[in-house]
This record gives C-alpha cells, structure tokens and sequence, in this order.
C-alpha cells in the first residue's frame, strides 16, 4: 500500500483558511503555483528561486552541498539560510519512497508540494491544517517575514523558575503527606489479611500509631517498595487517593487487559500530586508521563515494532552494527570500544515501568516482565557470567563495559558483587594476555566501567551503606589495575524527582568514588521552555553531570511523549547555551571522573567562575535506528498530514562500527507534525508565543563530546585489529 496524498480529496475548512493566509501573505509563491501546470514544474520553479537566493551565500551554498559540515558553519547560516536550504532539500528529495513505521511499514511517497500545489488549484490534494501551518511557516522564514530572536539568559531564568525541584520545602511536606497517605491504604490492606508476608507484619495490640512508626522504617528499605508496589489500576488509584478520573482508569483497565504491566513502587508513587489545586498544580505533569500509558501505546502494544536493529541478534549471525555476539539477549553492540552486558538476575528487571521503555518491545514479546522472583539468578549464572565475560577479554578494541537490563542495582548485594569481581578478573586476565603482544598489536585494556540504573530515582532506598561499600572496594583495586572511569549512569526526567532522599542517595555514590551522568528522556512534557535547564541545574547541585539529552525513540506507540526533533535542536541553541563550558576549562573537567567525591564542590566552582546557570555537559541526541546516535539532521520531506521526514547522517564527533560507511543516511519520519506537538504544549498551559521559532529548526548539527566522557589515552600501542565483527556481511 501506498501511503500518499489523495489529489481528489479536498481538504477541510480550517486547512483552507490557512492556504488562504499563505497566499496572502506570498503571492510570488502562490503565482509560482497557480501558473505550473503540474506539481513538479511548481517546484521546478520554486528550486530556480530558492537556489538563486542560496547562490549569493557562500557559506549557506556550501553547507546544502555537503560541502561544509562544522558546526561553526552552521551557527553562520541566516534564519533565510535554514528556509531555503529545507526547500531545496524538499525538491531533490521528491519522489524518493519511505517504509513508515508509524503506519505499520506501509510505503510513503515523498512529495512534499503536491498537496499545496492541488490545493492551490483546485482546492483538493488531501494536505491537513498541520501540512499547511506549517508551510506557512516555511515560506515565512524563506521570505524574510519570521525572524529568529534568541532568548537572554534572564528569561531563560524565568522559565526555569517555573519548575519546582523535589527539594523545595513545600514539596518535601506535601510528599511527607502522600508517604503518610500511601502508608496508611498498605497498614489497611496488612490489616485485612489482603497482604501476608512474615516481614511485614504488626505485633497483636499494636497502636495505629505504632502501626504508623514501623511502616515508616520499612519505607526506609527497597524491598519494601518492590514488596508493595502496584500493580492493578484499582489499587493505584487508591494509592492515589481516588483522584483518578473514569477516562483514565478505563485507558489503565485496557492497558492491563493488552498485556501491558503496571507496576509502581509507593515511594516513586509519592511524588505524584492528588491536590491539583495551589502551587503544585501540573509540576508532576512530567512524572504521570512516566506512570500513566497513552491510548497510543495501547493501539500498538502486540504490534510495536523494534527500534534499534543493532538489538536484534540472530545466534551466529552478526547485528545491524556488523558485531557477531556471543548471546541473543545479554550482549548488545554498537560501538567499538563498548558492549552492554544484560545479567541474567533481577537486574533484568526494574523498579518501575517507564511507559516510553525504549525496550517496550521486549515487554511486548514477554521477554522482559516483573516477575522478580523468577529473576533471581540460577545455579549455573556465574559459569555462564564467565563466558559473556570471555566476550569482552578476547576483543580487541573493547575497553569500556556498560552493566545495565533493566537495571542493573535491581540485582541484590551478592549478585553485584559477583559480577563486579567477575569483571575484575575479566580485566586482569586481559592484561596478562597483552603482556605477550607486542607494541601496535595490544588489544584495548578496560578502563570504563558503568553501571545503569533508574533506582537512585525510583527506589533511593537502594542506595544503602553496603552497596555503597561495594562500589568503593571495587573502585578502589580496579584502579590498580587501569580502570579511570567509574560511571553510575542514571535517568532523571524532572527536577521534581530531584528529593532529599535522592540527594542522599547521590552522595553515597559520589562517596564511593563512582562519578553520577544522567541520561534525559526528553517527553513532551519536560520538553517545555526552562524544564530541562532547571533539571540540569538541580542534578548539577546535588553532583551530577549531564550525559544526553534523548529524543523519545519509537514509533505510534510512543506518539504522545515524542516531543519533536526540531525542539530538541531549538532546545540545544537557545537554552542549554547558556551552560556552555569555555574552552579553557576542557581540561579541568576532563579530571572530574578522577575526583568523584568532590564533585559538588568540583560543579559549583566552575559554575561560579564563569557565572553558569548549569553545565551543559549533555549532548541533544537521537538513538538512531541504524547504528549510533545523532542529532545531524536535515528536514527532507513532509506528510500531508503534516509529519516532517528527516535523514540523519552519523555523528562525525566518535568513532563507528567500519560498517557506517555501508549503510548510509538514515530516514526517519516523525510520529507527529509539530502543529500536533504544539498543541499538546499549550494543552500544558503552555504559551505559544514563545515558540515561533520552533517551525524554522529543520537543520541539526550533533554537538561534540565534552572531554570528561573520553576514553583516556593508553602507554602502549594497540592494534588497529577488530575481532567479533564481519564487514563482508555486515550490509
């Protein structure tokens, strides 16, 4: 099936009024299009007028032929430059055919000015209100009549104002409320025998509040918050407070009815406001994105297509990236000098179900699941363990280990500590074989480990003095033997979820010498002006750095979080700019991994030299479909209903798998048009003014890497070999 517009269906009243202005306000492009006899002498002529204004600019001519690619050529080009160039890109890409996953795979032909071009004429094409607002808004910035003006950092100020942190004094005594609340249906529920557990019980004669004071200690421990936590729409509800409305218990019902899992723990649950009313209306906005699933989701749940294709492995067969891997579901590749390790223990699973999990799809297959009983680690793991961990010995360029599932802290004290010693051994064992290579044959030795978890977030309880311990002793004779990177690789989404017992969390961490990054899922929610430059300034406060910034991933199902990649750019130029680190301080930051336990004092110090808001230590990225991630994009197409098709070139800043240089550009249309988007924003209270320029970022350029997440240099000279990859077949 073809997927393209209709030239016989005329289009709606609101689209017409919108053709209307566009003609209005450009008459040289409306009598472009009402004298071409067809769509394509249209554009023909559209291209000799859009080329001949890009000729007079040498640098804006150089960077639509690919000539010039830098970033300090694209921060040169016009806001006229990026309106011309899309129009360019349009035309030449016409023609060109899509897979669009969003609609199941169903073939898409991109024609970018048919619909206007029929409507033009005949009033027909099938183009929507999204498809012409946003030519308007193209031809706007082409003419000259849209202007970009960047914010001063005093209104980025104000927009950060608006969002309250997890440390603000109001919000700790109105979660205090909630925890009180919450304790109270599970004291209830213990009460009428409905939850029977040898732990958690109450002496014969105890008071209420007696009852009160021993749940506040087991509040005070993970496994309490695993034990009790949710997993049916009635039950949270009522957690809730019974402030769930009928829409959203019904959505909840269906979702649980599909197959999709519920599952929130009482602490994560206790940041969610029931009194909408007052200051806290809509600060929690950001977290319910997290909890509550969207109709979307539900119409592709059983169809949800993978994401990443690196992640699906054949046995004996090489992945998207090219690497031959030695398990279907405990190693995922793409990069050379690192591999995810997936343990088969609890770690498979996680504190909380993030309802945009980029690994729905597992969800989807059964593969990953809640079960956390059945997780727990089998008689033959840690034989198993070793030879995942051969993988990592015997490859050449592999120097860098990410632990994660799931999560990786879900995995008890013992499971921890067994896999942190096994990479250990793993890493000693590889040095020994290096001693029998000579120099310029050496395989890389690990010096990065990272372990990535959502618990400091959804169970800060976790973070106890034993894991802490654990951390440190391995920290501490992993250093002797060349490791320099000890990671704890997070996912913070609000500053809201930013509370003292994260803060204390934080800190044990940072004690034990492992530094904190945080990888942002970028929703539309937290997509809002000022949101995720309070985020970053509240984790830079309590000692955390920002690592990405991501683009949600995904198709259909993830429609309503996806905030669209051109925010992600217009985010990146007019907010986070103003943590941009000087140059001078490159080296400075790059000991920070160094000095882990003084990193509070390590942030507020820079920031104080050079009068930051936050450092702007994360990079705005897409996770590609392909292999790799990236947020160089140019906008080469448009739906007619008004979804922009983009092709994204590979991030230049970091070396690939050899087998990039195969595959190409990569195509991804968008699940939404940015009307929709925009409309959602202001469903959030949002004003639109200050979003005008959000139309004209069709251009992205993927900003460098901050030196503190480079690999340090070795003594010694390895070999340029790779192994567990096969180019002849990676295509």
């Amino acid at each position: 099936m073809i997927n393209t517009n209709n030239p016989r269906e005329s289009i709606g009243m609101k689209a017409q009024r919108v053709l209307q202005r566009l003609l209005s306000e450009h008459p040289a492009i409306g009598a472009i299009f009402s004298q071409a006899l067809s769509p394509d002498e249209a554009a023909q002529a559209l291209r000799r007028h859009a080329y001949e204004f890009l000729s007079n600019r040498k640098i804006a001519l150089a960077f639509f032929n690919r000539e010039e690619t830098s970033r300090q050529a694209y921060r040169k080009l016009t806001w006229r430059d990026f309106g011309a160039t899309r129009i360019l890109d349009y035309i030449d890409n016409t023609g060109r055919r899509f897979e669009d996953l969003n609609l199941h795979g169903d073939a898409i032909v991109n024609r970018p000015f048919d619909p206007l071009w029929q409507a033009v004429k005949n009033g027909r094409g099938g183009g929507s209100e999204d498809y012409f607002r946003d030519m308007l808004q193209l031809f706007r910035q082409y003419n000259g009549t849209a202007q970009r003006q960047l914010p001063e950092k005093d209104t980025l100020e104000m927009w950060m104002e608006r969002h309250p942190s997890g440390l603000d004094k109001e919000m700790i005594q109105m979660r205090r409320q909630n925890r009180e609340r919450i304790l109270r249906v599970i004291i209830s529920r213990i009460e009428q025998g409905l939850v029977k557990s040898e732990r958690y019980k109450f002496d014969e004669g105890m008071s209420a509040d007696e009852k009160m004071e021993r749940a506040l200690q087991w509040w005070d421990t993970s496994h309490f918050h695993l034990k009790f936590a949710v997993r049916t729409p009635e039950l949270l509800n009522e957690m809730l407070d019974h402030s769930l409305d009928a829409a959203t218990m019904k959505t909840l019902r269906q979702a649980q009815q599909g197959g999709i899992p519920i599952f929130v723990n009482p602490y994560y649950l206790s940041l969610l406001n029931v009194d909408i009313s007052g200051f806290a209306a809509g600060t929690d906005q950001v977290i319910r994105d997290y909890v509550f699933v969207s109709r979307d989701l539900i119409d592709e749940f059983g169809h949800i297509v993978a994401w990443e294709k690196e992640d699906i492995v054949q046995p004996g067969e090489h992945n998207a990236a090219g690497w031959l891997l030695p398990s279907r579901h405990n190693i995922h590749r793409r990069y050379p000098e690192v591999a995810i390790l997936i343990p088969d223990t609890v770690g498979r699973a996680c504190g909380g179900l993030c309802v945009s999990c980029q690994r729905m799809y597992d969800f989807q297959s059964g593969h990953l699941n809640f079960d956390l009983d059945k997780l727990k680690p089998k008689e033959k793991w840690p034989e198993k363990l070793r030879g995942l961990l051969d993988y990592f010995e015997n490859d050449a360029q592999l120097r860098d280990i990410l632990i994660t599932g799931g999560d990786a802290l879900m995995s008890a004290d013992k499971s921890i500590r067994l896999l942190l010693d096994s990479v250990y051994e793993m890493a000693c064992r590889k040095i020994e074989a290096n001693k029998k290579r000579p120099q310029g044959e050496k395989y890389a030795e690990m010096m990065r480990i990272r372990l990535g978890t959502r618990l400091p977030i959804y169970i800060p309880q976790r973070i106890t003095p034993e894991i802490t311990a654990i951390l440190a002793d391995f920290k501490a004779k992993a250093s002797r033997i060349g490791f320099t990177q000890f990671v704890i690789q997070t996912h913070f989404v609000s500053a809201m979820e930013i509370t003292p017992e994260v803060r204390q969390a934080i800190s044990r961490l940072l004690s034990a010498g492992w530094i904190v990054t945080n990888q942002q899922v970028f929703t539309t929610a937290a997509s809002v002006r000022g949101h995720t430059s309070k985020l970053r300034k509240t984790l830079n406060d309590i000692g955390v750095l920002t690592y990405y910034t991501f683009t949600v991933k995904g198709f259909q199902e993830n429609k309503y979080n996806f905030a669209t990649n051109a925010r992600a750019v217009q985010e990146q130029i007019e907010e986070k700019r103003f943590g941009e680190i000087p140059f001078e301080y490159y080296d400075v930051i790059a000991d920070f991994p160094l000095q882990a336990e003084q990193m509070v004092s390590k942030i507020n110090e820079l920031r104080r030299q050079e009068d930051l808001p936050f450092l702007s230590t994360d990079r705005n990225v897409l996770n590609m479909p392909g292999v790799g991630k990236s947020l160089r994009f140019r906008t080469i197409g448009i739906t007619p209903d008004g979804r922009r098709i983009l092709e994204f070139d590979h991030d230049k800043n970091r070396r690939h798998s050899p087998i990039i240089h195969q595959m190409g550009r990569v195509v991804i249309i968008e699940s939404k048009s940015m009307w929709q988007y925009l409309q959602q924003l202001e469903a959030l209270g949002e004003d639109l003014t200050e979003y005008e320029n959000l139309w004209g970022y069709s251009l992205g350029i993927t900003e460098q890497r901050i030196p503190v997440y480079e690999y340090p240099k070795y003594d010694f000279g390895i070999t340029e070999q790779f192994t567990n990859f096969d180019i002849s077949k990676g295509q």
